[in-house]
């Protein structure tokens, strides 16, 4: 049993939208990715993707933008507690954090080359 009360099913969603929503007006990286994104949908429709493909692009690019989220919520986090002082852990959780988005990134633009790379060859 929690002591929170219980939010229901549309307060959740709406906490889930006002969350992109933020993440989304504070973080310039997260409309690069949505852009980048936009694109890939574009021309893999232009491609004519299979299903599968096109599930694995949108695969890769959730991985991407899930990670810059996570990153987005632990730099929220941890300035929150910390108070915006520096602090060398701190200052190493965050560059984890950004170096999974960067790990997330590149993995997904290998898998771009392989699946763009069969239809343009």
């Amino acid at each position: 049993m929690t002591k929170f009360k219980a939010q229901g099913f549309n307060k959740t969603f709406r906490n889930a939208r006002k969350g992109f929503r933020l993440v989304f007006r504070s973080e310039m990286n997260i409309r690069i990715h949505l852009v980048i994104a936009f694109f890939v949908i574009l021309f893999a429709y232009i491609l004519k993707f299979s299903a599968i493909e096109y599930c694995i692009a949108l695969f890769a690019i959730a991985i991407v933008i899930v990670s810059e989220m996570l990153n987005t919520a632990i730099e929220f986090a941890l300035d929150s507690v910390y108070h915006n002082k520096y602090s060398k852990m701190v200052g190493m959780a965050k560059d984890i954090s950004a170096g999974a988005v960067m790990f997330a990134s590149l993995i997904s633009i290998l898998v771009g080359i392989i699946l763009f790379g069969r239809h343009l060859i």
